[in-house]
């Protein structure tokens, strides 16, 4: 499996411009959704990214190697991509992931919760209590 189709790839280099854009004008560093999440089939491996540097190896985003202390870094895709596990499995792309929420949200979630997996859980949840929050009633104000 390919971890990071040119589709993928173009979307991180854009955040890490926009971040290095941001800086050299002296404004708030942006705070996109993960674009690309990585885990390990066998155990608890899991890397949400946000930016790829302009060296095309370099990842941004949260890294959580199952021992209960999710952090924010930076992570090497060819490392990753060279990782081999039992049974001849690698390291895979999450192909139906997708996110709106920050990588800070991410990250806070995943160090209250102990790992991302927990974490992804979370948001969801709290993700599908907003979708089914009703609608405020019109004049109210709050739509």
């Amino acid at each position: 499996m390919m971890l990071l189709p040119p589709a993928l790839d173009a979307r991180l280099r854009a955040n890490a411009h926009a971040r290095l854009a941001a800086l050299a004008a002296d404004e708030r560093e942006p705070d996109p959704p993960p674009i690309v999440k990585f885990f390990a089939p066998m155990g608890a491996a899991t890397w949400l990214a946000t930016e790829l540097d302009a060296d095309g190896d370099t990842l941004f985003g949260l890294a959580d190697l199952g021992f209960g202390c999710p952090e924010l870094g930076s992570f090497s895709l060819a490392e990753i991509d060279a990782v081999r596990l039992p049974f001849g499995l690698a390291i895979e792309r999450d192909l139906y992931f997708e996110s709106d929420t920050p990588l800070s949200r991410w990250a806070d979630a995943a160090r209250v919760a102990g790992s991302i997996s927990a974490a992804e859980r979370t948001i969801a949840r709290a993700g599908s209590a907003r979708a089914s929050d009703p609608l405020p009633p019109p004049g109210s104000g709050d739509g």
